[in-house]
């Protein structure tokens, strides 16, 4: 089912006005807005365009001109990515000339402060759903916790993994 226009506006300028501490922030939501209540694709289909989103050089929130061209062709590209950079760009730019404004006012480290662990907690919401849904089998779950185990014990860049992933899904044995 193709995505029609004005829902891919709506939807990603909505989540770009949510992304706090950056797009995948909002990954969660995006996947559950558009598999389980759109239904315009699959868990699988999210995951795989955010895979190939992650792999290709350029911004981390590729994946939102990915999922608008997969739904609607190169309008569909366009529509989603100028819906999701543009409302928080226009609301960054806003914030940032009153956060100077009030550089010297106490509750500014205040906010700031509260604002890391909402930040932290949103980006880490949005890599459990994305585990959750890629790790169907129990070997693919134990790539997942294997991938995350090194990636936060080692400093092996992510290309590292995501290649020991796709060989091991080649081998075939992560197919239960």
């Amino acid at each position: 089912m193709s995505a029609p226009l004005p829902g891919l506006a709506l939807l990603f300028a909505e989540l770009s006005l949510l992304a706090f501490g950056g797009g995948n922030s909002v990954l969660p939501e995006m996947q559950r807005r558009m598999v389980d209540v759109h239904g315009w694709m699959t868990a699988a289909q999210f995951n795989a365009l955010f895979g190939l989103a992650q792999a290709a050089p350029g911004p981390n929130m590729m994946v939102v001109t990915l999922l608008g061209w997969r739904l609607a062709g190169v309008w569909g590209a366009l529509v989603a990515t100028a819906a999701m950079f543009g409302p928080s760009s226009l609301v960054t730019g806003i914030a940032l000339r009153a956060w100077e404004r009030f550089r010297h006012a106490p509750w500014r480290r205040a906010v700031q402060a509260g604002l890391v662990p909402v930040t932290a907690g949103l980006v880490s919401a949005g890599a459990a759903v994305v585990a959750a849904t890629a790790a169907g089998t129990l070997s693919l779950a134990g790539v997942a916790v294997a991938a995350a185990a090194l990636s936060i014990a080692t400093k092996l860049h992510p290309l590292w993994l995501l290649g020991l992933g796709a060989a091991f899904g080649l081998s075939g044995m992560g197919f239960d």
